[in-house]
């Protein structure tokens, strides 16, 4: 069982995060780098030089990273590299081979299951490093181009002579996991395809969301719609009936106001005397506006002739002079005095109505 700061060894390796990986084993200088993970049983070695990583290579061999350290099929951390570099030519011949080598010089001959060492790989090929140009003055590019011409004949040289002794699962293959051409293809077109459908389920189901979402808007849009309409016409149909009932009301008063006013001036009149309830106020309790307002109603207020002759009507029968003429002699003595002003006030707000119509 991998411990956490092991499998986080693994996981920055894996990455290629070389500066997470200085800095934790900088951190734990005790930690075990010898471990093997996954079916293939690799160690953190065998992944670095599979994945090319010589920062992490040179870093893991300075931490006690064990070159002779085999996987599930034998193959130490130096065949991975040797394989590598048969592959990628010499920059993984000179980043992976040479420092793992060096570390540990009898890996050359470790054998893997299959009997084959690193060096055999190689074929014996003498490996020399043309870093500059030789007495010919040839070119530094021509140089690698001979050496890689010479590793591939050799190669391939190596592959017919024992053609057969090996199985191909085991000899001269890069690692279980190395995918080649045709692999990375199918898997780019796999996960193109994977996406594309992805897309086109997310698409369609936001577009039936957005479908649905906009039928139910419609639909409640539509249903305010009508709410408001029906709301609107019983509103108007209130508004309606309360006028009607209204207009009833005012000329309910206004007759009941033109009676009383016939039954108190225009009588013979009686020994009973005259309350204050018993004026004929067009609206007992309301302001002395509401009965101007109830004096006045049904009389067509543009027809200025018509409505001057009901106006000086008002102002002659609420006059305090003649209203006192009329009823003084009447009038209860506890309510004369209040029966006396709201008569003069009454008629100070008829004659106020009179001479705005002056104006």
């Amino acid at each position: 069982m991998l411990t956490k700061t092991q499998k986080r060894l693994w996981k920055y390796v894996e990455e290629g995060n070389f500066s997470k990986l200085k800095s934790h084993l900088r951190k734990h200088q005790d930690l075990v780098v010898n471990f093997s993970q996954g079916k293939r049983q690799r160690s953190p070695l065998h992944l670095a030089c599979h994945l090319g990583d010589d920062a992490a290579v040179r870093l893991l061999l300075k931490h006690g990273a064990d070159v002779l350290r085999a996987n599930r099929k034998g193959d130490t951390a130096l065949h991975v590299a040797v394989n590598r570099a048969l592959a990628r030519g010499r920059t993984a011949y000179d980043d992976l081979v040479v420092p793992l080598r060096k570390s540990c010089p009898e890996a050359m001959n470790a054998s893997n299951m299959a009997g084959v060492t690193p060096q055999e790989l190689l074929n014996g090929f003498k490996h020399s490093e043309p870093s500059r140009p030789g007495p010919s003055g040839r070119a530094h590019g021509d140089m690698e181009k001979d050496w890689m011409e010479k590793l591939f004949g050799e190669c391939e040289d190596e592959f017919y002579e024992t053609f057969g002794v090996y199985d191909a699962d085991d000899w001269m293959t890069v690692d279980d996991d190395e995918e080649d051409y045709g692999d990375w293809a199918e898997r780019i077109r796999r996960e193109y395809f994977s996406k594309k459908h992805a897309e086109a389920q997310r698409l369609a189901s936001s577009f039936s969301g957005k479908k649905k979402e906009k039928s139910k808007r419609e639909e409640e849009d539509q249903s305010y719609k009508e709410l408001h309409a029906r709301l609107q016409k019983e509103h108007e149909e209130y508004l309606s009936r309360a006028a009607r009932k209204e207009e009833e009301t005012r000329q309910s008063k206004k007759r009941h106001y033109e009676q009383m006013c016939s039954d108190t001036f225009h009588s013979k009149g009686g020994a009973k005397l005259l309350t204050y309830d018993d004026i004929p106020w067009p609206t007992p309790r309301g302001t002395v506006e509401e009965m101007v307002d109830i004096m006045l109603h049904g009389v067509d207020r543009k027809d200025a002739v018509v409505f001057r002759k009901a106006l000086r009507k008002q102002q002659t029968l609420w006059h305090p002079d003649k209203f006192a003429q009329r009823c003084e002699a009447r009038l209860d003595g506890k309510d004369k005095k209040r029966i006396i002003d709201t008569v003069t006030a009454l008629s100070q707000q008829l004659n106020k109505l009179a001479q705005s119509l002056k104006s």
